[in-house]
Order: C-alpha cells, then sequence, then structure tokens
C-alpha cells in the first residue's frame, strides 16, 4: 500500500549499511556496477539520504555516463538535468570601463566573475533550493589570455579552480563552455582577446569609425530602441566576420596572411589562431580536470562561419543573417574598412516581415582605416590582398573581382561547406585535446550554428566521442520584438516556408503549443543526424525587460511568467534537460546584464537579501529573494527515473504534475515521445540497479500544502521528504515493459496568476454571437424577399 506523503517523514537507514555523506567529494570505484540499496526488498523510500537534484558522486553512485540518448547514473537511473547558464556578467571584465574601452585590454580581470568567493554559498545554495543544479559555466578566452598570447592569467584560473571545487558540496554539477558572441568585445560582442585582432592587423581604435563593428552595446549602451538588437548584426560587419574567416579557414581563404612567431618562424593566420585556442583551453582543461563537479566542456558558444558559405558579396541571407539599421553587404565592408565613404543600406523593424529597407546613408565619412599600417597586411585589407575586390584607378571606384569567392575553394573550385570542411575536422583536433588533458569520460558538448537545425552532415564519422548535442533556442519574434503577448508566431516555421496563418497562435495555450513545436524541431532534428545522443538546450530564455519595461515600474510579472512557463512547458514536452540563460548577480533594473542591451536574468543581487541575512537551507524562503517569476521556473521535475521516461506534463497554475515511465522492454522498442519521428531502442540500455524513483518537489509549492499522490500501483511505495525537496517512489513491478504513472498534485491548490486561454475561449462567444446576428439578418432578408 501507499506510504503516508509527510514532508516530517523520519529517516529509516537500512542494517548494516552506513549512512553516506551527501557532500562528499570522495571518488566513487567504478569498476564494479553499483547497486542501489532501494533493491533491498526491506527499503524504505528516502534512506539513501540523497536528494533528487544532488548530482555528486555521493548521491549517484559515481560520475554521470551517457547512454544513447540519456544522461544515466551509475544505478542506470535516467538522470533529467536541469540548470543555469552561470552567468552572463562572465562576458565582462570586473574593472571593465565603459568610458574608456578599448583602452588598456592587456590589464582587465575576470577574478570575481560570475561573484567573488566568499559569495559562491549564497549562489549555490539558491540554486540548489530552486532545483537547477546542472550550471554551464561560461569562461572566455579573453578572461584566460587577455595579456598576450601565451600569457596565461593564473590567478584567474586558481579563482576558476577554488569556486569551482565547491560544486559538490551543494550537489551541483558543471560543463565548462569558451563562451563567445560576434568573435570578441572588441568587435562587439565576447570571447576573444584583444590581440587576436590585432594580429590579423586591425586598429582596434578604428573599428566602430570604419564601421567594421559596432561597440556601443559593450559600452553600456543597446537600451533605448534605436540600438535594440543590434549587437547579432555584428557578426556581418568586417571585423567579426574576418576573424571568423581566418580561424576556421585561413589555410582555404587567406593563405597570404603569415604570422610571425617569437622563434622567427611563420604560421599560417588559421594556424596560428587555432593553435593558441587549443593552448589556452589544454590550460583551462589542466587546472580544472580534476574537479569532481565538472562532467564536460563545450567548445564554443555558437560558432559562426563568418563569410564563408556567402554566395555573393552583394547581400546576405535574409533569412539567415539579421538585417537591422546600417547592414553592410561583405563588399560595401570591405570598402568602409579601407577608409573609403560608402552608402549603406539601412533596415528598419516592419510588419508582416521582421524588417525592411527604408533609406541609405553613406558611412566612414571621416575616411578611417581599420587596418593598421604596420600590421601584417601593411595597412591593406586582407580581402584585396587576396584578389577578392580591388581599386579601378580610372573610376576611382572599388569593384569586385572574385564574386564566388568564399562558396567555392579558390585553389581547386570545390564548393566547400563550413561544416564538413572546417568544422568537425576542427572539433575532433579539440576533442583529442581535451581528452588527452583529461579523461575520455569528460563529457564533450557541441552546438551548430545559431537558429540552424542539426545537419544532415553530421554523421558519425564526423562524432566525437563522449558527445553531447547542446543547441540552443529563442523565440526569435519576442527577441526582436521585446514584446509578449496572447498573440505569438512560429518565427522558425515562417524562415522554413510554413503558411502564414499555420505559424500564427494565440493564448496561453497557444504559446504552449508553438514553443513545444519548435523546441521539439530542434531536438528531433538531432536525433535524426545524430541518431541516439543525448540532447540538451544549452541556452534559452525570455528577456526580463519586455513590453517596454512596465514590470519594473509595477513589479507586475505576468508576461514574463507566462512567456516563461511557456517556454519550460516545451522543453518538458520534448523530455529534455537544460540550462536557462542566465543566472546573473549582476544584473539590475536599469542596466540589466550590462552588456549589449540584454536583461535575461531572472535573478539580480539588488533584490536580495544581504549574505549575512541568509539560511542555506534548502527550505529557507530567504534565498528566494532576488528572485522574479521563481514560480514558472522553479518546477517540478523527475531527476532519477528508475526506467525511461515517456511523459512529463506540469500545470503550474495549479500545481498539478503528470509523470510516466517505462522499465527497459528488451523485446520492445519504445518511443520516447508520442510525437517524435525515431523510436529509441531501449534493448541495449544498462541494467537498471534501483527501483527508487526521485522526482524534484520544490518547497515553494509544497511549504504549508498537503502534497497528494496517485495514480501509483498500491504495492509501491512513496515518501515526500520537503527538507530535501524530492519525492521518493520505490516500485515493486520492475518487469520489462512494465509502465508508471504517478499524478502529483496539492491540497490547497495553488492561485491562478493566470488564465490557460485560448482564441476560442477568448472570442468564441463573440463569434458565435456574430454569427447569430448574420444570420438573423440573412433569414430576414431572404424572407423579405418572398413576402
Amino acid at each position: 500500500m501507499l506510504s503516508p506523503s509527510s514532508s516530517e517523514a523520519s529517516f529509516v537507514l537500512l542494517e548494516g549499511t552506513s549512512k553516506p555523506e551527501v557532500n562528499s567529494d570522495a571518488t566513487i570505484n567504478e569498476t564494479e556496477p553499483s547497486t542501489h540499496p532501494s533493491q533491498s526488498p526491506d527499503y524504505v523510500p528516502g534512506s539513501a539520504l540523497s536528494y533528487a537534484h544532488d548530482w555528486s558522486a555521493s548521491s549517484t553512485g559515481g560520475q554521470l555516463k551517457l547512454h544513447g540518448r540519456h544522461f544515466i547514473d551509475s544505478y542506470g537511473r535516467v538522470c533529467n538535468l536541469r540548470g543555469v547558464n552561470l552567468s552572463g556578467s562572465s562576458k565582462i571584465p570586473t574593472n571593465h570601463d565603459h568610458e574608456t574601452f578599448p583602452h588598456d585590454h592587456h590589464s582587465v580581470t575576470f577574478v570575481g566573475r560570475p561573484f567573488p568567493l566568499d559569495e559562491a554559498p549564497h549562489h549555490f545554495a539558491r540554486l540548489r533550493r530552486w532545483g537547477l543544479t546542472f550550471i554551464r559555466f561560461l569562461v572566455t578566452w579573453e578572461a584566460v589570455e587577455h595579456a598576450g598570447k601565451g600569457i596565461y592569467d593564473m590567478e584567474y584560473l586558481e579563482y576558476l579552480r577554488q569556486l569551482l571545487s565547491l560544486l559538490p558540496q551543494y550537489g551541483l554539477s558543471a560543463f565548462i563552455v569558451i563562451h563567445q558572441d560576434v568573435w570578441s568585445r572588441y568587435s562587439g560582442g565576447s570571447g576573444a582577446p584583444a590581440w587576436t585582432l590585432e594580429a590579423i592587423g586591425f586598429d582596434l581604435h578604428a573599428l566602430e569609425e570604419s564601421g567594421a563593428a559596432w561597440l556601443k552595446g559593450v559600452r553600456g549602451g543597446g537600451h533605448v530602441e534605436a540600438e535594440r538588437g543590434l549587437w547579432p548584426c555584428g557578426y556581418q560587419k568586417l571585423a567579426a566576420a574576418t576573424m571568423a574567416t581566418c580561424f576556421w579557414a585561413g589555410d582555404t581563404f587567406a593563405p597570404k596572411l603569415k604570422i610571425k612567431c617569437d622563434d622567427d618562424s611563420e604560421k599560417s593566420i588559421q594556424q596560428y589562431l587555432q593553435e593558441a585556442f587549443l593552448n589556452m583551453y589544454s590550460i583551462v582543461v589542466q587546472k580544472l580536470r580534476d574537479l569532481d563537479g565538472i562532467i564536460g566542456f563545450e567548445i564554443m558558444n555558437e560558432p559562426h562561419r563568418g563569410y564563408i558559405d556567402v554566395p555573393s558579396l552583394h547581400g546576405f541571407d535574409y533569412n539567415t543573417d539579421l538585417h537591422l539599421s546600417h547592414v553592410p553587404t561583405a563588399f560595401e565592408s570591405f570598402l568602409l574598412g579601407s577608409g573609403v565613404p560608402t552608402s549603406v543600406a539601412a533596415w528598419t523593424r516592419s510588419f508582416p516581415m521582421p524588417t525592411r529597407k527604408t533609406s541609405s546613408s553613406i558611412l566612414n565619412t571621416d575616411g578611417r582605416k581599420a587596418w593598421r599600417p604596420d600590421g601584417p597586411t601593411g595597412g591593406k585589407c586582407i580581402w584585396e590582398m587576396h584578389g577578392v575586390w580591388g581599386w579601378d584607378l580610372s573610376k576611382q571606384e572599388g569593384v569586385v573581382l572574385r564574386e564566388n569567392y568564399f562558396s567555392k575553394n579558390p585553389t581547386t573550385g570545390k564548393k566547400i561547406d563550413w561544416y564538413t570542411d572546417f568544422y568537425y575536422p576542427f572539433l575532433k583536433r579539440w576533442a583529442a585535446r581535451v581528452h588527452s588533458d583529461s579523461s575520455t569520460d569528460k563529457m564533450l558538448f557541441v552546438e551548430p550554428i545559431p537558429n540552424e537545425f542539426c545537419p544532415s552532415s553530421w554523421t558519425p564519422d564526423n562524432q566525437l566521442p563522449n558527445m553531447v548535442y547542446a543547441p540552443h533556442w529563442y523565440d526569435l519574434n519576442t527577441l526582436f520584438t521585446k514584446a509578449f503577448g496572447d498573440f505569438t508566431v512560429n518565427v522558425q516555421g515562417l524562415s522554413r516556408g510554413m503558411f502564414v496563418l499555420k505559424a500564427l497562435y494565440w493564448g496561453q495555450k497557444g504559446a504552449r503549443d508553438n514553443f513545444s513545436l519548435q523546441l521539439r524541431n530542434v531536438v528531433e532534428a538531432g536525433y535524426r543526424s545524430l541518431g541516439e545522443k543525448p540532447v540538451l538546450i544549452g541556452e534559452c530564455g525570455i528577456p526580463m525587460d519586455m513590453n517596454e519595461k512596465e514590470a519594473f515600474v509595477t513589479d507586475q510579472w505576468e508576461w514574463q511568467t507566462r512567456m516563461m512557463d511557456a517556454m519550460i512547458t516545451g522543453l518538458e514536452r520534448a523530455l529534455v534537460g537544460f540550462t536557462l540563460w542566465n543566472y546573473n548577480p549582476d544584473n539590475d533594473d536599469t542596466r540589466g546584464d550590462d552588456w549589449n542591451g540584454e536583461n535575461f536574468s531572472w535573478f539580480s543581487a539588488r533584490r536580495a537579501l544581504p549574505g549575512s541575512w541568509l539560511s542555506h537551507d534548502q527550505t529557507s524562503f530567504t534565498l528566494d529573494n532576488g528572485g522574479r517569476i521563481l514560480p514558472s521556473v522553479v518546477r517540478p521535475y523527475p531527476a532519477k527515473t528508475a526506467g525511461i521516461p515517456l511523459r512529463f506534463e506540469y500545470e503550474m497554475s495549479w500545481g498539478e504534475f503528470t509523470y510516466e515511465w517505462i522499465c527497459p522492454d528488451p523485446s520492445s522498442m519504445i518511443s520516447t515521445s508520442s510525437k517524435s519521428v525515431s523510436k529509441p531502442p531501449v534493448t541495449d540500455h544498462p541494467t537498471i540497479t534501483a527501483r527508487e524513483t526521485e522526482i524534484f518537489v520544490p518547497s515553494l509549492l509544497t511549504h504549508g500544502r498537503k502534497l497528494l499522490v496517485t495514480g501509483l500501483e498500491p504495492q509501491d511505495r512513496y515518501i515526500h521528504d520537503e527538507a530535501r525537496q524530492t519525492l521518493f517512489i520505490v516500485t515493486k513491478d520492475t518487469a520489462p515493459g512494465k509502465k508508471h504513472k504517478v499524478v502529483v498534485s496539492v491540497d490547497p491548490p495553488l492561485r491562478s496568476t493566470f488564465a490557460i486561454n485560448t482564441f476560442w475561449g477568448d472570442f468564441g462567444e463573440l463569434i458565435t454571437s456574430g454569427l447569430v446576428v448574420f444570420l438573423g439578418i440573412l433569414i430576414f432578408i431572404v424572407s423579405r424577399r418572398y413576402i
């Protein structure tokens, strides 16, 4: 029969077993398969003293592993990893000065990013309370190697080591990502150090004036309408596009550019940059490789191809490259960078198309050159040096000489593909370095170009050992408009030819369905191309400053709550883990995340209690201060399942969830989604040596309420422990193919913060009334005619 649900339930240790250390850093011997104590017929649910969202070795029986499309613990249980990106503040040095940037770029420091060591317990305890215990931890190339090539900031690396060594104490695990946007802060984003641009010949102090980069956003701008959302256009501008092209394919497209090394030897620009990147990465891995909380590494945030694959020098692809404000074509960017005043089209927001060309302006009227005369190109545009374009002396104008230069190999004429020719080969080099510097059990996280589905070319020959596919997803319509309401649009579908009316949704139910479809498309594209590889959404989030920042004035966050709920509902339906963008203690209402006008953090330390007032217990409500829209972020989820997840649905309006899972059946093929395009085999799932499933149930939901648990078999047992925020379920029948289901709610139910509205619910009565009136008028007219 069912065990009583009680947040005050005591723990019973099995006779002859020792109490496990929940926060132990001890290494677990993995030569023998681990057996969970719940296999004992006398086991009392919850007596192992772990908790659902604890990823330390003591709770998982050892290190997390990959198997098929799942993360599993050492007991074979499927693990659902949820967490945060930590943090957006890590893009910017602690001594960044908006007024003097980009001066003194050699002497920046990132020590204290994302927060000082003495504040770490507050933040880690808060993430544990919220069940967000899996971290995508941001490190930038600049943070490690800002002082110059081969000069590594050991103080920063030691800070990282001390900070990340604390993770197991709070049940946290992390993977490290070398983060970049638009190549570097010095080209309008974040990531690479300044010397990489200088090495290629760029003048850091002329990039903005020449139109080679847009830097107002990293100087504290990006908040006003005229600047909002401009930073992604930097990918198409001269500085970032040239750097990405030379990094990935300098040997192919810029073979004349040689860099002199300290030993007087010369290297191609591709070799120079890639070797520097790999050497930097090795230093990071070697510093952190033995930490129990670090399970893997990601090569690079949102890689970009630069000019590679651009079919024409006279325009970018409107469907894939953002057109907003002044967007020079590749050829126009060459001219601008060479000091030639050039007319450039300007684009503004519009409807139904996102933007339209409305005007043109002459940029770089002062004729400022982006290229240093003492650089390796001698002050000449690198693409002019390679004969892509030239200067017609008779006409005194630039002319394109090789229109298809970046779409074919200039030497062989063979069509190139960024993924197969450049990305995959470098991934393999990086993977070999990481595993050589650490161990082969480290997970390797990779992603495609933003907003692209997983390419079909990512075949087994191009995959990595221990690989996790970690794409990003954002609702592009909301990002673009900074607005969210009852009307939502599937931009993903529109960009791929979807019929317009089919891409429109209404109400909260419509938003959930819209986001669910888009996320399922991303996830299943990964399964189609990669086969049985785990998918984790590495970034997903919502802008907190939507709807003209009205919530900062009213302190009413209904629309942010609704959007976050719709997004996480989509993730839950797709049965994938995720790391939300972003948890940023440096956020405030005025500056946001203080980078390019973004404001995605639903936590702000400036709204939180002082550290001295905090209790770090999981049930401590003192940790919640500073959080916004917590009911939609802090949700129940099955963390460790003794079986294969089939379906999870949570309704935050009244606090009820349904979870279904199945015991692996060696004689059948079981789909993990009713709408899955691929059916993952469960025949080779490792033996599950646990009967206990652990579900995170937040104290925010259950405090002061009774937890109601139904749907289980009569012989199953469960216990709810609010102190550990976990519902422990031990199922008796573990026969292959056996399905389990649990329905959990709270009494009294939550008070709904919004209506789950639909188009018919909102307008059905009006439409019906209109039809009745119309029919009445029609009948009246017809009847008058025949009288």
